[in-house]
Formats: structure tokens, C-alpha cells, sequence
């Protein structure tokens, strides 16, 4: 895709006074970003964490000498420094109609300081938050990036929201200014509106409005020029309609006292958690957070940097996740890598997510449980439609590449003969189907995968390199890669780090305990919360359970909140079971044990079912995968509703005899399934039983299907 390489022969924007400034820059001898005054804290400074917006931290710098000692710098220390290197360089890329448009590293932060300025201009002031309401896209990014700029918190809210929850958000996060993606989302915004005491302005950055209205804004991005054809410069202009014109009258070195005013340790970014219980919690991240961790997550991780090869990086995950923050803006930014947005329903069941990554062709990618396992489907669909012969072919191939992915190289250090011909004859082929013909690292971020589904990716010659990390670790604290990799761990915790499990069980199963420059600031106006997460001594209580084994790999387990306690005392982790039923009964989706204070487990058990495409609702047909499934054991159903309340005996012994095999594995009793339900509708993000990164959320489900559970003990 000729917009995804970078073009040394760019041609020059305006000249400006911020292009003046960084050409001279460029001149001088390339060094890291270095502090001003942010090495000393000021007087004040107490502890490790803080509730207080305007608060400061004391950094949680490794006293010898190495990562974790670095200098700590600022956010835009940090986009400067990149536009300084590669100003030339392809930074965004925005799909338009038939064609890709993009801008440049020196274009990003012109546009960004100019949408500070305007941010200024409409009344935001320090450390109050800027909302910003919609899908991934180029105006949600510039947004982010100059609510920094001007000092003000950047507040990521989920399109998917309803009006009450961002009245929540914005409420807390005491929201000057909010930037909705259009229409349908402005009126959430207009029906809570008056409620919105420090509310001053509202900028919607996509469509037209209906009605003009006081403090209300538009953001309507649009280009002038023309393209040269064969391959000549093309030459492109970019105005955002009277949201910058507002900015015009606020100078440079108004936007730089502000600038000039930001320190390391301050809060840039406010992550609201979702809240399964209660209200969702706003995880405070600093600049040092963002900028030390991007630098940390890159020393165990392989990225390249222009101008030899520049990483081309496709976002689709919500901006509002930590994750997708750390890995589609900071990570990016940090390596000067070239971001192209996917579409709004990326994410949907089915979505044009792989319609985007066969255009960009991305280096690298990262994805969650639930896209893996879209991608797998979707192999699986491919597989099932094949010929005899070519599916004898693939089987072949997925034996010898699970083999050789699953033992040390041989003596010469080169693959055997018949890893090279299957890479030709099946590898490459299911690479370039995905997108992933030049694409070098696979990440999975996030839980929920499966040993089994990281066997069939290895089967293909598809190495996931897991990760973990949480929103109060910026997103990430551990990662697998090439030279540290361990099969079905995430890896070692990065370097300046350190990691502790506590109350360790008889196999050594206990709470991680987090320390590092990684850990945030605490929880915004929520005191008591932030004191029992957060220890005096700078220690993050993680809530996850897992284990370290003696090489210092980490394994996750479960949520502390997920463990289930039985009536007798004994503490049952349920994903491993999980895991062991879906690998056991390929027709389960989803599989959720409950017995907490119970005598024994049962398990809720959801079968493979077509999406809605549209909506994301669960419909109730049965996959082809499911109806393969069962017509291999003499079952003619098509729908799930011909296989629940036990209609279909066949299939309820194949269950049977699935919950059996995964009883025999246990390691006593209490660890065993005694009964078992086939729900109606399979789990989904519509239906809320499934958050944003496809993750299942037990505390919503388990009060919504109490009904359900309580007849098993009754």
C-alpha cells in the first residue's frame, strides 16, 4: 500500500514558526528527551499515590542505575522529540472513500497545538477534563494529544456509553469542554447537559449539526489541494472548520507557559474502569506513566524505528482502554510508526477489521481473546469449504508447524525441508488472507486466551506473544517475546519493575503486588479506595492471581474477584476449568462456573452462534462450526434452540461425556462440574455480558442469571 510507506520526498508544509523551531532542532545532535526542572519534586510531595487531581506523585524510581532510573519526561516532550526526528515521516492514516489520506509527524503536532490553542481559547483550564465521545479516528487522537498540550485531562468515554454514564463521567472528571463524533452522540450529551456545572463548550468533529446552538462547536476535517499523478508529490492541506479558527488569537507562548508549566509526575489521563458494581472508577495516569512505560514496553518487545524501517500499526481497539492507548497512540508515537485507523465496526462480530489489515499490511499487531478467536473462525470457515486434498494439505502443514514452533531449531539452526514447503504452501497463504503477509509480532493483550486457541495460531506458524498488564499498570507490566518466551506464560515484568506474589497458596498461587513507574497515580476523588489499592510503600495491590516460576515468568490465573470460594473454605480459580470445557466441547462459546458459597460447581454454558452483524446480538442459529459439530454425532439441529432444556439427547451426552473428561483433570472433588445449563442467547457486548475487549463479566451476568443459578441448588 504506497500510503503506508514512508516518503523521504514529502513535500514541505507551510512554513511556521513551529517548523522554523524544530528545523533547527534537527540540526543539532540527535539526544533523548532530557529534563528541565522535572528532576527534583517540589516541597509537598508525600506519598506514592494521590485522589487529587492537581496532585503530584513521588516517581517510583529504581535507586541503582539502569530502565527504572531513567529521566522522567513529560507527554509533549515526548511528541516533540518524535517530530523533531521524523518530521517527514507518515504519522496517521485515515481511510476516504477510495483512498488512503495522511499526515505527517511535523503536520500531527501543528494540528495538535493548534487544537490545544483552541481548547485554551474556550475556557479549559488546568487540570479540568476534556470529554471525548466516539470511535477511533484521527480527530479523536488530536483531541487526546492537545488536552495534554493545554493542560487539561484527557477523558476517554465509550461510544456505546448511555447518557447517564457520561454524565458520570464528565460530572467527575469536572469536564470544561467535550467532543462528541456526531449527532447521535451530542444528544447524550444535550439530555445531561444541564446537570454539567463546569461544562463550557461542545465540539462535535464529525457531520454537520442539525442546529447551531451557544457553545456548541463544529470540527469538520477537510482537505484542499490536489493529488500529482505517477508517483509525484502529493500535496495536501488540512483545515478544521471554526473549532481552530477560535484558537487564532491565543499565541505560541500562551500554549507554551502552559506547556512549560506540566511536570512528569502530574496527571495527563483519567481511565474510567468499567464499573460491574457501582459507579466506574477513574484510574489516574501521569506523563511519566505514559512516557516511561512506552519506553519500558519497548525494551522487551522487537518495533523498528525510521529512518531504516518504519512500523506500519493498524488502531482499532477503543481508545478509551489503557491498552489501546499504550500500543495504538503512546507506543506509535514513541517509534515514530505510521497509525492507520480501522473502521467503526472493527470490533463487531464479523466487522471490517480484516478488510483494513489486507489493506495496510500491518508489521505488527495486537489483539484481545476475542479477535483471535474471530480470526480462527474465520480459518476455520476457510478450512471446512476446502477440498479434500487441500484440507489433507493444511493438516499436514499445522503438524509440522506446531512441531517445529514447539522445539529448539537443529544443529545448523534452520528449519527441516518440510517447515519451508508448508510455510509456502499454507502459511503464507493464511498470512496474506488475514493481512498479515509482513507482519513480524503477534501480541495478545488482555486474558481470556486459551492454550488450545495459542496451539492452533502455533500450528500455523503464528507465534501469540502474550502480555499482561492492567489499567492501573498503564497497561502493561509483562510481555513474551522471541529471545523471552515461555509457552502459555506472559513473560518476565519489564526491566525497572519489580513483582511480588503475595499469600501464596500450597502451589504457590497468590495476588500479584506491582512496583514500578508503570503503577498510576491512584483513583481520582475516591481516597479510600486509592489507600487500600495503593500501600505507603508504593506497592500496587493487583487483585490478579497468579504465579512467578523459578526463570521469573509470569503467569495470570484469574481475578482475585473471580475466585470462587465453596461452602467448605476451598478457593476454585474457574478460567482453567473454563478453558478445559471449550477445549473439550468445541460447540461452547462461553463457559462460566459458579458455586461461590455452594456445595459443589455447576457451569452456564453458551453454544456458537451467528451474530448479528448490525446490531452484535446473539441470533439463534448455530454457527457452520456448530452445525458441523453436530452433525458429526447425529444431530440435525441448526438453532439453539433445539438444544437447550436437554431436546437433543445426542448432543447433551457429547456435553456429558466433554464435563466428564474435564472432571477427571481435577484435582479433588470440589474441583469437579456436578450439573450443567445450556443458555438461551450466547454472551455479547449488546447484551452486557461481555465489556469492551470481549471480556466476560462475571458480576453482571451472575446477578442477571441468579434465577438460573440458584435452581441448580434448590
Amino acid at each position: 500500500m504506497g500510503g503506508a510507506k514512508p516518503s523521504a520526498a514529502c513535500p514541505p508544509i507551510a512554513i511556521s514558526a513551529v517548523r522554523k523551531l524544530l528545523q533547527f532542532m534537527l540540526s543539532l545532535p540527535s539526544l533523548p528527551p532530557q529534563p528541565t526542572h522535572h528532576c527534583c519534586l517540589p516541597e509537598g510531595v508525600v506519598g506514592f499515590s494521590t485522589s487529587h487531581r492537581d496532585g503530584e506523585v513521588v516517581l517510583r524510581k529504581d535507586p541503582k542505575k539502569g530502565f527504572g532510573s531513567d529521566y522522567p519526561f513529560t507527554v509533549h516532550e515526548l511528541v516533540v522529540d518524535t517530530a523533531t526526528k521524523f518530521p517527514d515521516f507518515i504519522a496517521v492514516g485515515t481511510r476516504k472513500t477510495n483512498e488512503w489520506e495522511t499526515i505527517t509527524y511535523i503536520e500531527y503536532y501543528e494540528l495538535c497545538r493548534k487544537a490545544a490553542k483552541s481548547l485554551l481559547k474556550l475556557g479549559l483550564e488546568r487540570f479540568h477534563g476534556v470529554g471525548i465521545l466516539g470511535h477511533n479516528c484521527l480527530e479523536w487522537l488530536v483531541a487526546d494529544i492537545a488536552s495534554i498540550f493545554a493542560g487539561g485531562i484527557a477523558v476517554g468515554i465509550f461510544p456505546s456509553n448511555s447518557a447517564q454514564a457520561c454524565r458520570f463521567i464528565a460530572e467527575n472528571s469536572e469536564a470544561n469542554i467535550i467532543m462528541v463524533e456526531d449527532d447521535w452522540q451530542l444528544q447524550k450529551i444535550l439530555k445531561v447537559r444541564q446537570y454539567l456545572n463546569h461544562l463550557k463548550a461542545i465540539v462535535q468533529y464529525k457531520d454537520k449539526l442539525r442546529e447551531k446552538m451557544p457553545g456548541l462547536y463544529t470540527v469538520c476535517m477537510t482537505h484542499e489541494g490536489s493529488r500529482r499523478q505517477r508517483g509525484e508529490d502529493s500535496h495536501l492541506k488540512y483545515r478544521w472548520q471554526e473549532f481552530l479558527e477560535v484558537g487564532k488569537l491565543v499565541s505560541d507562548e500562551a500554549l507554551d507557559r502552559v506547556i512549560d508549566s506540566q511536570k512528569p509526575n502530574q496527571c495527563c489521563t483519567l481511565i474510567y474502569t468499567a464499573g460491574t458494581t457501582g459507579s466506574p472508577r477513574a484510574v489516574m495516569i501521569s506523563h511519566d506513566n505514559i512516557t516511561w512505560t512506552s519506553g519500558a514496553v519497548l525494551q522487551g518487545l522487537s518495533y523498528s524505528l525510521p529512518p531504516n524501517n518504519q512500523e506500519i500499526l493498524v488502531s482499532y481497539l477503543p481508545f478509551c482502554l489503557i491498552s489501546a492507548q499504550l500500543f495504538e497512540i503512546w507506543i506509535p508515537i514513541t517509534i515514530g510508526a505510521s497509525l492507520f485507523f480501522a473502521e467503526a465496526d472493527a470490533m463487531k462480530v464479523r466487522g471490517s477489521l480484516i478488510n483494513t489489515l489486507r489493506e495496510v499490511r500491518p508489521t505488527s499487531f495486537c489483539g484481545v481473546a476475542g479477535i483471535w478467536e474471530e480470526f480462527q473462525e474465520s480459518m476455520n470457515t476457510t478450512y471446512a469449504s476446502s477440498t479434500p486434498f487441500r484440507k489433507g494439505i493444511i493438516n499436514w502443514a499445522k503438524k509440522v508447524g506446531y512441531k517445529a514452533n514447539t522445539r529448539h531449531e537443529d544443529e545448523n539452526g534452520q528449519n527441516p525441508v518440510s517447515f519451508r514447503l508448508a510455510k509456502k504452501l499454507v502459511y503464507d497463504k493464511v498470512r496474506k488472507a488475514l493481512g498479515f503477509d509482513r507482519c513480524l509480532q503477534f501480541l495478545s493483550i488482555g486474558s481470556g486466551i486459551t492454550k488450545e486457541m495459542q496451539e492452533f495460531f502455533l500450528s500455523y506458524d503464528i507465534i501469540l506473544f502474550q502480555t499482561y498488564g492492567m489499567t492501573e499498570t498503564t497497561g502493561a507490566h509483562s510481555a513474551s517475546n522471541e529471545e523471552n518466551h515461555k509457552w502459555f506464560s506472559c513473560g518476565k515484568p519489564m526491566t525497572g519493575s519489580k513483582t511480588q506474589v503475595r499469600d501464596e497458596d500450597r502451589e504457590g498461587v497468590g495476588e500479584f503486588h506491582i512496583w514500578g513507574r508503570n503503577v498510576s497515580m491512584g483513583y481520582l476523588n475516591n481516597e479510600h479506595k486509592t489507600k487500600r489499592i495503593f500501600d505507603n510503600k508504593g506497592w500496587l495491590h493487583t487483585g490478579d492471581v497468579g504465579f512467578l516460576d523459578p526463570e521469573g515468568y509470569l503467569h495470570f490465573t484469574s481475578r482475585l474477584e473471580d475466585v470462587i470460594m465453596t461452602s467448605r473454605g476451598e478457593r476454585i480459580f474457574p478460567v482453567s476449568i473454563e478453558n478445559m470445557i471449550r477445549e473439550q466441547i468445541p460447540i461452547v462459546h462461553y463457559a462460566m462456573v459458579v458455586g461461590n458459597q455452594a456445595r459443589f460447581l455447576c457451569v452456564l454454558l453458551t453454544l456458537k452462534s451467528v451474530m448479528n452483524e448490525d446490531t452484535g446480538e446473539p441470533r439463534n442459529n448455530l454457527t457452520p462450526e456448530a452445525i458441523e459439530f453436530c452433525r458429526k454425532y447425529n444431530s440435525k439441529a441448526t438453532k439453539v434452540s433445539e438444544l437447550i432444556e436437554n431436546q437433543d439427547p445426542a448432543i447433551d451426552a457429547v456435553i456429558q461425556k466433554g464435563i466428564d473428561a474435564v472432571n477427571k483433570e481435577a484435582s479433588s472433588e470440589s474441583h469437579q462440574i456436578q450439573k450443567w445449563k445450556i443458555l438461551e442467547k450466547d454472551f455479547s457486548m449488546k447484551g452486557g455480558e461481555l465489556g469492551p475487549t470481549l471480556k466476560l463479566r462475571r458480576t453482571f451476568v451472575t446477578r442477571r442469571l441468579q434465577p438460573i443459578i440458584s435452581s441448580f441448588y434448590t
